[in-house]
């Protein structure tokens, strides 16, 4: 085995000795990184406020991973997103736009979990489009277990179809 983890966040290299392969993600992302916009809150991956993107293998597609319960050993050669990666106080992303614009949020603690959720969700459907009648559906399947205590999910889910409407548009 190696001496050292090997892998990238928000498209920067980053090692870590195999030492400390048990530390979790979200614990290496607050400590070492200072990037606290991934939220630690359940820590058993029950609220999906830690939710990160990794593209564990080259050619592998962004999977939502639960950094409270991701240990830095099993990530050797991933890729990490977190919510800094989506853009700048100047520059939103479009979901982020989205967000504001749809009043998704009261607090925010839970909105990088949503944000990473649906950032996910619109790069499957760039390389898998679908029929727009399944779009809800889609969002379900990865949003629908993120949980918010301040406001409803109608807010969040319209904001997310508005931009993944858009994202298929831009398909056709």
């Amino acid at each position: 085995m190696s001496d050292v983890i090997k892998f990238s966040v928000n498209n920067k290299k980053y090692e870590v000795s195999a030492e400390n392969g048990d530390m979790r993600l979200v614990d290496y992302l607050h400590e070492e990184l200072n990037l606290t916009g991934t939220k630690f809150s359940c820590g058993i991956g029950a609220c999906r406020a830690c939710t990160v993107l990794v593209k564990y293998e080259q050619d592998a597609p962004l999977e939502t991973t639960l950094s409270c319960l991701a240990e830095i050993e099993n990530l050797n050669d991933a890729e990490i997103f977190t919510v800094e990666s989506l853009g700048t106080e100047n520059n939103l992303a479009p979901i982020q736009k989205a967000f504001l614009e749809n009043f998704s949020f009261q607090c925010g603690y839970c909105t990088p979990g949503f944000l990473i959720a649906a950032t996910g969700l619109l790069e499957r459907l760039k390389n898998n489009p679908v029929n727009e009648h399944k779009l809800d559906a889609m969002i379900d399947e990865w949003v629908g277990s993120n949980l918010c205590r301040c406001t409803g999910y109608v807010r969040y889910t319209e904001a997310i179809k508005r931009i993944a409407l858009k994202t298929l548009e831009t398909l056709k």
